[in-house]
């Protein structure tokens, strides 16, 4: 977190004071900035992924006559033992982050000016103007030139001293407004701490101090003398003499370094991708039919003293020999396509078939008929139905991927077929299916794939026929005038093509909703559902027939939330 924390103090001779900080380094350390030999690597010590040493720099600012001319920090004579944290000839702290590679340096002073500067006026204003009722507490203030500032004040025991206490403050700058706000709870928590252990300390030295020599009782008796006189000099104290601990720097160090790393740490950014879509709720569904499906199986079996069916089989991720004369996987929603590279895109389909074959297909697959293939190549029909069924919303595939015998459409809109099956007459010749079947191609091939990387279907030609035809100055859903603008546009990858049919697989699935909500829901007239067409841009015969279809892949959840809102009181009041 680029942040710095700082220890102030309200000095009764030179005012408010900054005594200790400790900053946040993600580049090398500043010229003269290094770890110390020697003892530093034998105090090392590491918590919480923090390494620890006392080693920084040759100087420290706040040493006076042994900082450059150009120091920062105050001048030796302008300080008290009040005013100092850390003895002159003292180098300072820093702590290695072996995770994140960053430094935690602490001294009295930033080195840098700027730092210096908007430190020196954090420590003013947290300690003058920006103070809180009762003066103990919390506050936030600043700006976006001088950074955002987390303050909070409170008193330290200190039996010379005026009113038996002094003021100090732990103050929090960083730049980052909405950051610093949101880390309010967590700094005010673990700040409070700190200060209680400052207090609790600099609290047995001063009752101790009061029992051997009451300084109440003192003053009264020479109430009429001048008080910084007759302190003879004691009016600055050091904060290590008011706790009574000498390794104090070094806690504060070490604390101000896990403040930092940790407050960096607790927030981080998220990735919201809101509610689930119709194609991930259906998959869902479907996983739970499946599992509830498998359970069934398994108690079955075990009634019967059979082994239960592996799950792996139920799902049909495994090939299983199916008997002659049926399907090989009659369940639809069982089928799990396979990676195969035979067809790698429904670009590199358009081009094996051709443009106006590839249309009249689409088309088909979009209207929801019947796709029928007919090969010997298992895994051509396989990998052709990977590639059309990415065309559709998942609750609206239904898949056999490979028979023996024709089954009717409204078993599957996805049929694989062996080249030697008969179709039925009337489905040949019916609008509502197309027939894609696979030869062995010849010299004379309409559309040979022909590129080196076609090889594996090289072999084969395809024939696509359906009993309507579509016609090439047919306009067609608008979907699919999209989809192949997209498709022709070879400044677009595969990939972004990909993206580009889920946006509009989701655009028109957003329009089924409204539809659905609007026909089986609300059940209104036929002219508002002409009037909701053609606000929705639908209103042609294509588009409304792809909407009716599509209509059946809603979820169950969906669907069931729709039907439950109109069952409840709020939905039963009348439109205006």
């Amino acid at each position: 977190m680029n942040a710095i924390v700082a220890l102030c103090h309200f000095c009764e001779l030179h005012g408010p004071r900054t005594l200790f900080c400790t900053e946040v380094l993600h580049a090398p350390l500043p010229k003269g900035a290094e770890d110390s030999p020697g003892q530093g690597e034998q105090a090392e010590e590491e918590e919480g992924g923090i390494q620890m040493s006392s080693g920084l720099c040759t100087h420290s600012p706040a040493d006076g006559a042994s900082a450059e001319s150009s120091s920062p920090g105050p001048k030796k004579s302008d300080m008290c033992e009040g005013c100092r944290s850390l003895a002159a000839a003292h180098p300072g702290y820093i702590s290695h982050d072996k995770e994140t590679s960053i430094k935690y340096v602490s001294h009295q002073h930033p080195s840098h000016p700027q730092l210096f500067s908007i430190v020196r006026q954090a420590c003013v204003r947290s300690l003058s103007c920006e103070v809180c009722p009762g003066r103990e507490g919390p506050i936030f203030f600043g700006d976006e030139q001088h950074g955002f500032v987390f303050s909070h004040t409170f008193f330290i025991k200190d039996s010379l001293a005026r009113g038996f206490q002094r003021w100090y403050s732990i103050i929090t700058i960083m730049m980052d407004r909405i950051y610093l706000i949101n880390s309010w709870p967590f700094l005010l928590g673990k700040i409070r701490g700190i200060i209680d252990e400052l207090q609790g300390k600099a609290l047995k030295v001063f009752e101790a101090e009061q029992f051997g020599c009451p300084q109440r009782a003192q003053r009264m008796n020479t109430a009429f003398t001048p008080f910084l006189h007759q302190r003879n000099g004691n009016a600055a104290r050091s904060l290590t003499s008011l706790t009574s601990d000498d390794n104090l720097w070094a806690c504060l160090h070490t604390s101000f370094a896990w403040l930092l790393k940790a407050c960096g740490s607790r927030l981080t950014e998220k990735l919201l991708e809101g509610a689930p879509t119709e194609d991930t709720l259906v998959q869902m569904e479907k996983l739970a039919d499946l599992e509830e499906e498998s359970e069934s199986w398994d108690s079955a079996e075990a009634e019967e003293g059979k082994d239960p069916v592996p799950p792996a089989a139920a799902e049909g991720r495994e090939p299983v020999q199916p008997p002659a004369g049926s399907p090989l996987l009659s369940d639809c929603g069982s089928w799990q396509p396979r990676k195969l590279s035979v067809f790698k895109s429904l670009r590199h389909m358009r081009q094996v078939l051709g443009a106006p074959s590839f249309r009249m297909l689409a088309w088909h697959v979009l209207m929801g008929n019947q796709v029928i293939w007919k090969s010997r190549d298992t895994d051509l029909v396989l990998s052709a139905f990977e590639v059309l069924r990415t065309m559709l919303p998942v609750g609206c595939v239904r898949i056999i991927p490979y028979s023996s015998q024709y089954e009717e459409a409204y078993r599957c809109n996805f049929l694989g077929l062996s080249p030697h099956v008969q179709i039925p007459a009337h489905v040949l010749a019916s609008e509502f299916a197309v027939v894609v079947e696979v030869h062995t191609a010849t010299h004379t091939s309409l559309h040979p794939a022909g590129r080196e990387e076609d090889q594996p279907l090289s072999k084969y030609e395809f024939v696509v026929t359906s009993g309507s035809p579509v016609a090439a100055d047919r306009v067609g859903p608008t979907i699919l005038n999209k989809m192949e603008a997209a498709l022709t546009n070879q400044n677009l990858s595969v990939d972004v093509v990909d993206q580009c049919l889920i946006c509009l697989k989701e655009e028109w699935m957003n329009k089924v909703k409204v539809l659905f909500k609007f026909t089986k829901v609300d059940s209104r007239p036929k002219e508002d559902t002409q009037k909701l067409l053609s606000v929705l841009g639908a209103s042609e015969e294509d588009n409304v027939k792809l909407l009716k279809f599509w209509m059946t892949g809603l979820s169950k959840t969906y669907k069931s939330h729709l039907m439950s809102s109109v069952r409840s009181p709020t939905a039963t009041e009348p439109r205006n």
